[in-house]
């Protein structure tokens, strides 16, 4: 299976992101996908993967298991930090998705000392 319809019923998908002098660092994130619109990823804003999509927006994505075994295509895609109605848009899926269990998550990283999340955009192609 090619293009989107590989992340359908997936939970995880392989998100690779590449450091200033080239290479690829690949993590495994949860992510939700809009009717006809990007899929939504989020992490801390101080994250190696935000650091790197900050630099550059290349990346490459895959579906995947938890622990990053890649089980499709790599696709090349691009990825954008998102805010406002676009970014609520975004956790909304991905809460709606991962519920509980990313209210328990979400309690973690409040009690933590990672509070700013950012939410990423990823158009495929």
């Amino acid at each position: 299976m090619t293009g989107l319809g590989a992340f359908e019923g997936q939970k995880y998908l392989n998100l690779e992101t590449f450091r200033k002098n080239g290479k690829g660092v690949r993590t495994p994130v949860w992510f939700a996908a809009a009717p006809r619109g990007p899929l939504y990823v989020y992490s801390t804003a101080d994250s190696g993967k935000a650091k790197r999509i900050r630099n550059s927006g290349v990346c490459k994505i895959a579906p995947c298991d938890g622990r990053g075994k890649v089980s499709g295509a790599w696709i090349d895609a691009r990825a954008e930090f998102v805010t406002g109605d676009e970014a609520a848009r975004g956790m909304g899926l991905i809460n709606r998705k991962y519920w509980p269990v990313k209210l328990l998550f979400d309690l973690f990283i409040y009690l933590s000392k990672h509070h700013e999340r950012v939410v990423i955009a990823i158009y495929p192609g």
